[in-house]
This record gives C-alpha cells, structure tokens and sequence, in this order.
C-alpha cells in the first residue's frame, strides 16, 4: 500500500446525481441508509420557508410533536416503551399513502388521548375538591365542639356568681363580654402547608388581633392534578366579628393561595354533608380507577409503536430536508443533487441508487456523474473500533486539510507510549490493561449503558488498553511493580552480605550488565534518585528530539503531494539541520555517554570511576566559547571544532528559512502574472465563455503580497527557533511526571502495608488487612485515576503542541454524509 493513501484521508470527488421525481424519496432513503454523500445545499439564497417540500415538512413536525406526546404520557404513566433492534431502525422509506395513513393514525390516538387525560383532569379536581371537603368537615366540627363547649363553660360560670359579692363585679363583667363575644361569624377551608405561618401572621397584623384562629394538619397527602405533585395541607377555622372583618379574612386566605369551603353552623347538617361527601368519593374513585385503566390500555398500545412511529417520523423529515437542497428540472422532471463521495465507494452509491429504483417498480434510472472541481473538498478518515479513539484525540485538535498527513496513524503509538513513560509500573499498567480488556471483550453488553462518564471511558477501551500494554513494558524498563523490583536476571553488582538498602551500590561493580531494565540492586540504594533522576531526564530529551524530528519530517509529504517540492529545500532542510544541529548533536552525545565505560581499575585492582562530563555545561559552552572544549570536560576527541561547525550550520539556517521562501514565492507570483497576461492577450470568444462557467468552480486566488508573507515567514522563523528550545524542555514533563508516580507509589506502600511487615500477632494480621484495603483503594483512586487523569493530559498536550504544530495545520473540513445513523445516537 502506498504511503499515501496509509496516512492520508480518504480521495474525495464531487458526484452529481439526476434523480427522477417519482422515486426521488426512496433514493434519499436509501443513501441516507448507506451514509455516504455529503450533499451540497443548490439553494443557498433561498429563504428556509420558500423550499419546495416546506408543507411536508411542516407536516411531519406535527408528527413528529404528536409523538413526543406520547413519549410523554408513557413516562408520565411508567409505562416502558418497547425498544427496536438495531436492525429494525434500517427500514425502507415509506409511500405517500403510508405516510397519510400514520398521520391519521396519530391523530386518532392523540384525539382520544387527550380526551381521556381531560376527563381524568377534571374527575382528579373533582377528587381534590371533594376530599378537601371531608377534612374540613371532619376538623370544622371538632372546632365547633369546642367553641361551643367553651360557650357552656362561660353561661355556667356567669349563672354561679352571686350578686351580693361587690369584689367580683369586674369577673361577671368580664364573663359577660366573653359570651357575648361567642356569636361570631367564621371562615372555613385549607390552605398549603407552607403557607401557614405567613397566613397566621398577615391575618394577626391586618385584624390587630381580633381573630380566634384554628387549624389541624391534613393526614392524607393531597394530589395536585395539575401538577401530580403531592401537597402538604391544612384545614383552618377562623371566628371574628362583622361582615367587613370576615370579608377582609375571605380575600387573604384566597391570596395566599387558600380555597375556602361553606360549612353549616348545625351539627346535624354537618353530620349529613360528611355522610354524602363521603358515598360521593367513593363513587368518584370507582370512576377515576375505570378511566385511568381505559387510559392504560390506550397508551399500553401506543407503547407497542411509538419507537417505530419516531423512527418513521424522523427518516421521513431528515429526507424531505435532504431533498430541500436539491434543484428541480421542470423539463426533465427530475431533482439534481450535488454532492461529496469518498471515491472508493462510488460504486456503492451508484447500487444503491439502482437498488431504489427497481423497488420503486419504475424504469427511469437515476444518473450519477463525477465533476471536475477545485473547491476545498471536506476530509474524510475512515476509521474502525480501534482507531476510532486515536483519531477523535487528532479531531479535536482540528480537522486535517484535505488529503494532509494525517497524526492518527502515529498517535496510535506515540500516544500510549509517552503515556506509558509517565505512568511506567507493571501492577498499575497491568490494572489498567485488565479494566480496558473486560470493557473491550463486553463491549457488546456494556455499549447499551447511557451514562455519560461511563460512555467518554468506554469509548477509549482500546486506547487503555494500548495505555496499559505499554505501561507494562515503561513499568519492566523501570523494574516498577508497586513501589518494588523484580529479580529476574543476574544483577550487576556484588552486594556484600551486610548490605542494607539505604547503601551506596555504585562502588561495587562486579562487570556484569543486568539483562533488561534496572537493576534491581538500584532500588532502595541511597543514590537510587540520582541514578533514575539523570537516566530518565536524558530519556525524556531523547524521546522528545525523536519525536519532534519525525513530525518535521512528514512536511516533506505534505510538500511532495501539494506539489511544493521546493519548499522541500526551502523549508524542511534548514528546519531539521538547525534542529539536528543543535538538539539532535545532544542526543548524540547522551548515547556516546552512555556507551562509554567510566570505570577503571587502579593499581591495587579496585575499581574507581572517572568523572563523566556534564552534558548541560556542555551545550551551554558549545555556544559561549565555540571551537574549544575544557579537556576534563572533553567527551571524544574532535569534539570543538566539531561543535564550531554545529554551531555555524544553525546559524545559516536561519536566515535560510527566514528569506528562502518569502523569495521564492515572489518569483513565482511575477511568473505566475506575466504567464497570465500572456494568455489573456490570446484567449478567443469561445475560451472566455468556458471561463465564465468555470469560474464559480476556481478557488479565489488573494493578490500577492510580499510584505505579508515576510512578516508571516519572519513569526514562523522566530517561533520555531525558539519552540525547538521549549518544546524539547516541555519533553522534560515525562521525567517528572515518571519520578511523581514512583516516589507517591513508594509513599503509598510504605505508609499502608509495610509498616505492618515487622510486626508479629492479631494486630499485625488486623493491621494488614486494613492496610490492604486502604493501599488497594488508594492505588485505584489516586495512582490510577488521578495519576493516569494527570498522565493522559499531558501526553495528549505532547501530542498537541509538540507533534502535531510541527507539520498538520488542521484546518479543514470534516466530512460529514447524510445518514440516519445520527438521528438515533440518544
């Protein structure tokens, strides 16, 4: 497979379709069902309700409301909608006739509906009115017993004084006032529960007072039929004085939402209405208990449709919306289309065109021609389960220009794996890879899960897992496996018996090179920090230098495929000699460092070590005394004028990639105007007809302007110079990020489990199982959440930044084809 069509979108061409009228829907349909042409809009200045289909659409929103109806009232009632399958929402398009038939149909349905949900409205307000009533008779007549009773309480009391007893004169006169005081009149009803005490106090400072007020809470929880919420109520009695008094009581009790109910003032009248309110609600619910069954069994039956309905509904207006963008040909009686297709599967839609027409029975066939073009043509990467993920980390960044090298074939890896250098522990990335393995080999069952967290997690199982599998590996380099090592191989130095594991091991080397990562003896050693600090900082550098190198490098197949093969020359060679130069120099001597054996036998036969040069002061002096190098510094020899050469090859880079350019691209725009010219001078009649038409097609072309791109080439220079230092120390996040996780996993382990290792009894065997748990719990949500969160964001920021600035400009349009498959992705 050719290198461009690996990493390069998908070739598109601009179709045009001549569709006959009468089987213009099904054709619609049936490429909707295939999911892909992206179709162009014909009519861009005509206004939304001006379109030819604007009825049937207006009438399909009808539909589609009557159905959200019925969705409604099911969940209103708890009723489950019966699901479609998956293969059940790929149906063919419907007649005209089917589609008039499904209106009335929903129309019957919403008619008798509505009709139902109206009377049990009114029989549930009814319901309401009437049980309010039973409890204001039931407390009004506990009210009166008692207002009565204090009436009797105040005659006997006035009927025992004695007249000759002058010092209770004021008592009698009193007693007397509070009978007179118990014709009063009275307000009765209920009120909300939490309105109460505002009622209480608003009627206390509006009457000063002269209110005798009672109230009792209501048991039975109240219904609003308005809202089927239930209500907390109460029943209140007020007794005052004077109609303007009881009036004044009437509209504050009506304002603050309470609804009053006459009561008489007889006991036997009260007793009888109790009685008829009473045989009255029973009826009343034998009514509501058959109208809501009947109401059930109607919804029961839309339940069995209403998801097909939907189904129906919505194709049928994604298709007449679809068709509002096509041109008719009242001559031909046709529909024309315009459209984007990936090439490869023109052929598809040429049978799926064929397809509807033979089940349509008519013998007109539809007509699919490719155009000639230079409009900007949308991108298209056709992607699986796997890569999927990758390729939304690349999206999100910005779509690619069209047919551009792509970064998500190389995310594929690259993503993971510097992950994986942040996050290198084999327990952790063994974890990671198990949680990722079940959500891929369950994906079926675990796919039907609407949670919005779990659907962003499960949607990049495959890019876990890959995080995980390359977590191992980073974590077996590192010799990690919760905060410890493993032994494996034949160690590299010879500890001493009385070894312990806060000792220095870079003293006693016994010639031996551990077989694949640390060396165990490393770990717990009073240098261990100083050791992995410096091997994993100059990883980072060497990784990032790579990384950086190869994306500079994929400019060159952006060139060659946009025809631009000077920019070769004028752009991407003086952008890696200055990278390389410089960067790609230090890379070199990282790996000469390490090769370099610094141990040497003295003339006793001990080993001693000679001091390795200082990379960083290297760099430094390579730039401040050029040409010359300390000799204790000296890492090989040659190294001054080696470094002198270095130096002036990435000072010639700049000015290279500052004017080559920005003079290049003046020679072509005056070679470009004097050839136009030239051929203006000779074109025909004829030649400038065929301009006219072509000339919507042709890309605008923007006047040259040299001062614009000088400024623009003079940014980019200074910009990449100085990223190619940011950048690569931006790389330097793996180490620390590595050096966090290992030393708060160390933390972890010695503050949980391994206080309890030296300890003997129940309480060590209590002390580890509590430990566990907390180191278990710790480790899933710290290490692995938190820790792999931290991780994930900056590798994506790597991947960003770093990677993808150096090469993708991101910049265009995504293909998206008319399909129903996103009509139902709720």
């Amino acid at each position: 497979m050719a290198p461009s069509t690996l990493f390069r979108s998908e070739e598109m061409s601009l179709i045009q379709l001549y569709i006959p009228a009468e089987v213009a829907q099904p054709c619609v349909a049936e490429l909707g069902e295939l999911g892909k042409v992206q179709f162009r809009d014909l009519n861009p200045d005509t206004n939304a309700f001006q379109r030819s289909f604007v009825s049937e659409i207006r009438r399909l929103d009808e539909m589609e409301r009557q159905c959200r109806f019925f969705q409604a009232q099911l969940a209103k009632s708890e009723i489950h909608i019966r699901p479609l399958t998956p293969a059940a929402y790929r149906s063919r398009a419907r007649s005209a006739q089917e589609v008039d038939d499904l209106e009335e149909n929903l129309k019957e349905y919403e008619s008798r509906v509505s009709q139902m949900n109206t009377s049990y409205e009114d029989l549930q307000r009814r319901y309401l009115q009437l049980t309010e009533m039973r409890h204001v008779l039931r407390e009004s007549n506990t009210f009166f017993q008692q207002t009565e009773s204090r009436q009797d309480t105040l005659r006997q009391s006035l009927d025992e004084q004695d007249d000759s007893a002058p010092l209770l004169d004021n008592d009698v006169e009193q007693v007397q006032h509070d009978l007179d005081h118990m014709h009063l009149g009275y307000v009765t009803g209920v009120i909300p529960r939490a309105r109460m005490q505002t009622f209480e106090r608003v009627l206390w400072r509006s009457l000063r007072g002269n209110l005798y007020l009672k109230s009792a809470e209501i048991d039975e929880p109240i219904v609003d039929p308005d809202t089927d919420g239930v209500l907390d109520k109460n029943v209140f009695c007020i007794f005052a004085h004077g109609n303007e008094i009881i009036a004044k009581v009437k509209k504050i009790s009506e304002s603050l939402g309470g609804t009053l109910y006459p009561v008489e003032d007889s006991a036997d009248k009260r007793r009888d209405s109790l009685l008829q309110i009473t045989g009255r609600i029973e009826d009343l619910n034998n009514v509501l208990s058959t109208t809501n069954q009947a109401r059930r069994s109607e919804l029961l039956k839309v339940a069995e449709n209403v998801t097909a309905w939907t189904t129906i509904v919505r194709k049928e207006k994604a298709i007449y919306h679809t068709m509002n963008l096509f041109n008719y040909d009242a001559n031909r009686k046709c529909l024309i289309a315009e459209g984007w297709c990936p090439s490869n599967d023109t052929a598809l839609v040429q049978q799926a065109l064929k397809d509807a027409t033979d089940a349509s029975g008519t013998s007109l066939p539809s007509i699919l021609t490719e155009l000639q073009t230079k409009k900007v043509r949308p991108t298209y990467h056709r992607t699986n389960k796997f890569t999927e993920g990758f390729q939304g980390i690349i999206d999100a960044y910005g779509i690619a220009r069209y047919r551009e090298v792509n970064p998500g074939l190389f995310t594929i890896v690259s993503f993971p794996f510097l992950f994986a250098m942040m996050f290198g522990d084999i327990g952790h990335g063994m974890i990671l890879f198990l949680i990722a393995l079940y959500l891929c080999l369950n994906e079926k069952k675990l796919a039907s899960n609407n949670d919005e967290i779990f659907k962003m997690v499960f949607s990049g199982r495959y890019m876990m897992l890959m995080m995980g599998f390359f977590s191992i590996f980073t974590g077996m380099v590192y010799n990690d496996i919760f905060a410890l090592s493993l032994n494996i191989f034949k160690s590299g130095f010879d500890l001493p018996s009385n070894y312990t594991s806060f000792e220095s091991v870079e003293s006693i080397p016994n010639g031996n090179v551990y077989a694949f990562g640390f060396d165990p003896a490393w770990h717990g050693a009073e240098n261990f920090l100083l050791f992995s600090n410096s091997y994993k900082m100059k990883q980072a550098i060497v990784m990032g230098v790579i990384h950086m190198s190869f994306a500079i490098c994929l400019n060159v197949f952006n060139h060659v495929y946009y025809k631009r093969k000077a920019f070769v020359w004028l752009e991407f060679l003086p952008q890696i000699l200055f990278m390389e130069s410089i960067f790609g120099y230090l890379i070199f001597c990282i790996m000469y460092k390490w090769s370099v054996n610094w141990w040497e036998l003295d003339s006793q036969g001990h080993h001693i070590r000679n001091a390795p040069p200082n990379l960083l002061n290297m760099l430094i002096y390579m730039f401040l005394s050029p040409g010359s190098v300390n000799p204790e510094e000296q890492l090989f020899a040659g190294q001054g004028p080696v470094q002198l050469v270095l130096i002036l090859l990435a000072v010639v880079c700049i000015p290279w990639m500052w004017f080559g350019k920005p003079l290049y691209l003046k020679k072509e725009a005056s070679k470009h105007h004097y050839e136009t010219v030239a051929a203006d001078d000779v074109n025909t009649d004829e030649e400038q007809r065929v301009e006219e038409v072509t000339e919507e097609d042709e890309e605008e072309e923007e006047e040259f302007d040299f001062a614009e791109v000088m400024i623009h080439q003079t940014i980019h220079t200074i910009e990449f110079c100085l990223n190619c230092i940011s950048n690569t120390a931006s790389y330097l996040r793996l180490w620390a990020l590595s050096l966090a996780h290992a030393q708060l996993s160390s933390v972890l382990w010695d503050m949980t489990l391994k206080i309890w290792f030296n300890m003997t009894g129940p309480l060590a065997v209590a002390g580890l199982v509590i430990g566990f748990s907390m180191w278990f719990v710790l480790t899933l949500g710290i290490l692995l959440c938190m820790e792999g969160l931290s991780a994930f964001l900056h590798a994506l920021r790597l991947i960003w930044v770093e990677f993808d600035s150096k090469f993708y400009n991101g910049d265009g349009v995504n293909f998206e084809p008319f399909t129903f498959a996103t009509l139902f992705t709720e």
